[in-house]
């Protein structure tokens, strides 16, 4: 059999997977051979069978590299032995502490761990405690283990915050020189209440020829981006910071920056009144919403107001009203922003580029960093404004570079595989929708399909099924084109603060200005040269022929993109385990309630409901469904019962109640409520009147759940239901399982 190298995938039921180095797909290790190896361990395996869907099973043979980051857990004393649990179960031992190794832990305190002895099949690993982080009710203590567990870097290197303190508290006038100056334009920032960092700014003016209404021609619309590349330079210890981060990481009440306080808040912040250096997209955009031309330039701006969202969609709902006569001065200005917006927003349309309408949430913290509620985020036309003003930015950006040949890192976002294509199209064939889908779909045909079913009861669950056939968005340097935008060419150019692939292409169009080619693993660019950048108006068609990318470039290139794309997930992965620790430490205190929800997803071991109060996720196991059995339809989406025909799919309404809470797993369970069987279960308050602990409900719930499943299966037994039942035609049905 052959042999492969690949990173080991740790499981918590104690199984693992090796991710492949070539792609293919991942081999399957038993219990026995995770024995010797952990979770991230890199190792070589040997495939040694194949299970009956042709899925590979391996060995392990070799370690190739054992992984040097910290383990996160909690110390733990048993029968005289310290030990500590991993807080990531896919690590699957528990790790022995010699008593001399446990520096000053207490048990029950989260520590950070280094192995001394790692695992082999007939030892648990040992290790050594490095880090105190404290108990595990301290606020903000789930972010701590966050950061730790998905090794995201949170300090900054002391040669950094050397070079961060050594710069300017404000625009020099050396800073301003080869600069248009744009600080008597009315820019303004429209964000968040919330938000600290200010990296774009905008302004919109009507372009007319001639007099009267059929001389207008279209709008100028400028978007002023945060100059990060003239602070942070290649090679400085900053920029490698910065790089290593690749993106800022956001949680509830706190944010991980990528760059030092000082240039995120500070210097490369646009804040109002005062002067700050950027780099400028300035378009030409006519009646139908299409950019006839666009220059790229540094300049020196001045934001003229610091406006929210809320306070925008106030003034474009009334602009007679309080808020607009507070802001009269910026008054036309934004009804232009509003204007240009709506002529951009036909203009995707009619590039059919996708738009999905989906709830999105905020949480909302108390003093302590807990729940105090879960609301639904509101995205209003001010935020609707801003987000085509940054594609159009986005847009221009990525053709500028494009039409130099200049290598980059794009925005990617491929269509469906010809795999999720089929599964997608045998999904609305079920569904009777008589839809078809060409060998290569287009945006406009997924648009189609949302638009034509947005009124049916499940057009939730049609909604889901299209975005999920399509593929993750990455960084790369092979544009293919953004599908769900539908843009031959997309590159992200608006965050410079946040985000390092829109320092790169800072970097690459200020390069392009000066005639030169951005070495991405070279020099640096000089911003201040002797003979300044010239604006370059740039109109459709003009394609100037540069050198092709080397193949040393392109494999520099592809390594930052992929380097930038993973860095990207660790830090979606970080924040939604953050928010599911909470979730889960907020429906604690809500044990026995009940609530209605929807179904989002479907699976063979159960259904996925989302609380409409709430708004948070649990799962209601395929054994709380009914005694019964449960086939699940891969084609529909559903869970069907063999017997009743009753059915849940995805936008199904269902009313359940919580049953238990996995704090460590990060898990929610529910059980299902039908009519007639309240009284079975556990009151939505402690019968004691002061009020039972979160155990004492949890047992009383457990309790109650084993009486209610053993009266089914009595009553199941005296109609004579036959065991091991099959379907119809000879397909095997999805028996209820026993583990969960």
């Amino acid at each position: 059999m052959s042999e492969v190298e690949g990173t080991v995938l740790g499981h918590r039921d104690g199984h693992g997977f090796v991710r492949r180095d070539d792609n293919e797909p991942d081999i399957y290790l038993s219990p026995q051979d995770m024995r010797s190896v952990l979770h991230r361990d890199r190792v070589r395996v040997r495939v040694v069978r194949f299970d009956r869907k042709g899925r590979p099973e391996g060995r392990v043979i070799d370690i190739v590299e054992r992984r040097k980051s910290p383990i996160i857990g909690r110390l733990l004393h048993e029968n005289g032995t310290w030990l500590v649990a991993p807080e990531d179960r896919r690590y699957g031992q528990d790790i022995l502490i010699p008593k001399n190794a446990t520096a000053s832990a207490a048990v029950g305190q989260v520590v950070a761990i280094e192995l001394t002895e790692p695992p082999s099949m007939y030892s648990q690993p040992v290790g050594r405690i490095t880090e105190v982080l404290g108990e595990i009710d301290d606020p903000g203590m789930e972010i701590e283990i966050a950061v730790r567990k998905y090794e995201v870097p949170h300090r900054f290197s002391p040669e950094t915050l050397a070079q961060t303190a050594a710069l300017p508290d404000h625009v020099r006038p050396v800073d301003k020189r080869h600069r248009i100056d744009l600080t008597d334009v009315p820019l303004v920032t429209i964000d968040g209440e919330d938000a600290r960092d200010f990296d774009d700014a905008v302004y919109c003016e009507p372009l007319k020829k001639g007099r009267g209404k059929s001389a207008f021609e279209g709008w100028r619309l400028i978007v002023a981006i945060a100059d990060v590349s003239h602070y942070v330079k290649p090679g400085d210890p900053v920029d490698d910071d910065a790089y290593e981060r690749a993106t800022s990481v956001y949680f509830p009440r706190r944010v991980i920056p990528m760059l030092p306080e000082k240039l995120s808040n500070g210097l490369c912040s646009l804040n109002p009144d005062t002067e700050r250096l950027s780099m400028v997209c300035d378009m030409l955009v006519d009646a139908t919403g299409e950019i006839t031309a666009y220059q790229f330039y540094p300049a020196v701006i001045r934001s003229h107001a610091r406006l929210t969202y809320t306070e925008v969609a106030a003034v474009l709902a009334n602009t007679r009203g309080a808020e607009a006569q507070r802001r009269a001065d910026l008054v036309p200005h934004l009804i232009h922003l509003h204007e240009v917006y709506r002529a951009l927003l036909k203009q995707r349309a009619g590039r059919g580029a996708i738009d999905f309408e989906s709830t999105e949430t905020q949480i909302v913290c108390d003093d302590n960093g807990r729940i105090e509620k879960i609301v639904p985020r509101t995205r209003t036309e001010a935020h609707k404004l801003i987000e085509e003003s940054m594609l159009a930015a986005n847009v221009c950006a990525a053709e500028f570079i494009e039409s130099h040949k200049h290598p980059a890192l794009f925005r990617v976002h491929e269509g469906p595989t010809p795999e999720k294509r089929v599964t997608l199209q045998n999904y609305l064939r079920a569904l009777g929708i008589g839809v078809s889908l060409s060998d290569d779909p287009k945006p406009a045909e997924i648009q189609a399909i949302a638009q034509a079913t947005k009124d049916r009861v499940d057009a939730a669950q049609i909604s889901s099924m299209l975005l999920r056939s399509m593929q993750q968005a990455i960084y790369t340097h092979v544009n293919s084109g953004h599908f769900g935008l539908a843009y031959e060419a997309y590159a992200h150019f608006t965050s410079p603060i946040r985000r390092y692939p829109d320092l790169l292409v800072h970097r690459v169009i200020k390069a392009l200005l000066l005639g030169k080619r951005y070495p991405l693993g070279g020099g640096a660019v000089e911003a201040t040269a002797a003979s300044a950048p010239a604006a370059k108006t740039v109109r459709k068609g003009s394609k100037p022929a540069k050198a092709p990318t080397s193949s040393q470039d392109a494999a520099l290139w592809d390594a930052a993109g992929a380097h930038c794309s993973a860095n990207e997930r660790r830090a979606d992965e970080a924040s939604r385990d953050v928010e599911a620790w909470l979730k889960c430490r907020f429906m604690r205190d809500h044990l026995g309630e009940e609530y209605a929800g929807t179904v989002n997803a479907a699976t063979s071991f159960g259904l996925f409901v989302t609380l409409d109060q709430l708004y948070v996720e649990g799962l209601v196991h395929i054994t709380e469904l009914g005694g019964e059995y449960f086939r699940f339809d891969e084609a529909r989406q559903e869970l069907r019962g063999e017997r009743s025909g009753v059915k849940y799919a995805v936008g199904s309404r269902v009313r359940v109640q919580v049953s238990r809470v996995d704090l460590d797993g990060r898990k929610i369970d529910f059980r299902l409520v039908r009519e007639g069987e309240t009284d079975a279960l556990v009151p939505r308050k402690p019968a004691s009147g002061k009020g039972a602990s979160a155990s004492d409900e949890l047992k009383d719930v457990q309790t109650r759940d084993r009486a209610a499943k053993a009266a089914r299966a009595k009553a199941v037994a005296s109609r004579g239901a036959p065991a091991g039942k099959k379907s119809r035609g000879g397909a095997k049905s999805t028996k209820r399982s026993t583990r969960r």
